[in-house]
C-alpha cells in the first residue's frame, strides 16, 4: 500500500466488536491479501471485526470478489457505480451476474441515482438502477443504495419496480423527514463520516430516529473521514469514530450499541450462516 499519509490514530478498541458495513478496501490502497490484512488488523485492533468491501465498476468488482476470498474478515459487494453508467451494457451484466453468485458477494452494490456528479445521463443511470434492483431480488442479496442529491427519485424507482427484501441507504445522507419515510418502508440506514460532523444538524436528527434494527455505521473509506480527522484519509477502523459518536448522539450505551449494529449487521447480509461474530 503506497498511501502512508497521516492516517488517523487507531482509537481504543470497541467494548463490543462491529462491522464495518462499506469500505472500498482497493481504494485505500490495498492490491493483494497482504495489504488487506494489514487494514483488517488495524481494524481489529480498533474494535472492527469485519468489513464489505464495495466496487464501482467492474474491475473494482473483481477485485472485491478475489479479495473477499483472501481472507475471513471481507465480504463484498459488487455493482457498477450510477456514476459509471454511461455505458453499462450486456458485458457488463453478464459479469456483474457471474460475481454476484459467490458465495462471500453479500450484497449488490452500490447502485442507485447521483445527481451531483455529471459522468452518466440521468436516463443511464435510471436503466442501471432498475437492473441491479432485479439483479438483487433474483440473487435474493440486499441493494445496497447510493443516493446522492436524488433521493425522491431513489424512492420512486424502488416503489415502481418493487423493493428487494432488504434495502441499504449506503451513507444515508437525509434528514429526518426522509429518514422516517425510509424506516417506514422498512429500509436499512447506514451512517459513515458525515454524522459525525459538526455541522450535520439535519443528518445527527435523522440518526436519532432510526431503530437499532434498522441501523449500520460504515466509514466509506476511503472518504468521508471521521471527526475530528476530516480530510485526512479514511480505513475500517475508523468506523471506531463514528459508532461511539453515533452513541453519545443517540443517548445509547456504546457496548449496546456495537452489539446492536452488529446484529443488523449479521441479518442484513447474512453472516449468520458464515463466519462473523
Amino acid at each position: 500500500m503506497s498511501d502512508e499519509r497521516e492516517r488517523p490514530p487507531v482509537p481504543e478498541t470497541l467494548p463490543a466488536p462491529v462491522i464495518d458495513a462499506h469500505t472500498h478496501l482497493d481504494a485505500c490502497g490495498a492490491a493483494d491479501a497482504a495489504d488487506v490484512a494489514v487494514l483488517l488488523d488495524r481494524a481489529n485492533a480498533a474494535g472492527v471485526s469485519h468489513v464489505v468491501t464495495v466496487a464501482d465498476d467492474l474491475k473494482s468488482a473483481r477485485w472485491a470478489a478475489e479479495a473477499s476470498t483472501w481472507d475471513s474478515r471481507v465480504y463484498a459487494a459488487v455493482a457498477v457505480h450510477p456514476t459509471r453508467t454511461a455505458t453499462f451494457g450486456d458485458a457488463e451484466k453478464a459479469e456483474l451476474e457471474r460475481l454476484a453468485a459467490f458465495d462471500r458477494v453479500v450484497a449488490i452494490g452500490e447502485t442507485g441515482l447521483d445527481y451531483y456528479w455529471d459522468y452518466s445521463p440521468p436516463a443511464a443511470q435510471h436503466e442501471a438502477f432498475r437492473w441491479h434492483i432485479d439483479l438483487s431480488k433474483r440473487v435474493g442479496k440486499p441493494l445496497m443504495i447510493h443516493d446522492r442529491d436524488a433521493h425522491e427519485d431513489v424512492l420512486k424507482v424502488l416503489d415502481d419496480e418493487g423493493a428487494p427484501s432488504t434495502v441499504v441507504f449506503h451513507c444515508f445522507s437525509g434528514d429526518a423527514d426522509f429518514a422516517r419515510r425510509c424506516v417506514e418502508q422498512g429500509y436499512v440506514l447506514s451512517f459513515a463520516g458525515p454524522v459525525t460532523f459538526k455541522n450535520a444538524r439535519a443528518l445527527q436528527e435523522a440518526a436519532r430516529l432510526v431503530p437499532p434494527d434498522q441501523l449500520l455505521v460504515e466509514t466509506d473509506a476511503p472518504f468521508l473521514t471521521p471527526h475530528p480527522f476530516r480530510g485526512r484519509p479514511n480505513e475500517p477502523h475508523c468506523v471506531n469514530y463514528t459508532v461511539r459518536s453515533l452513541a453519545a448522539l443517540r443517548g445509547e450505551d456504546l457496548s449496546e450499541l456495537c452489539a446492536a449494529v452488529t446484529r443488523t449487521a449479521q441479518r442484513v447480509f447474512g453472516l449468520d450462516h458464515r463466519d462473523a461474530t
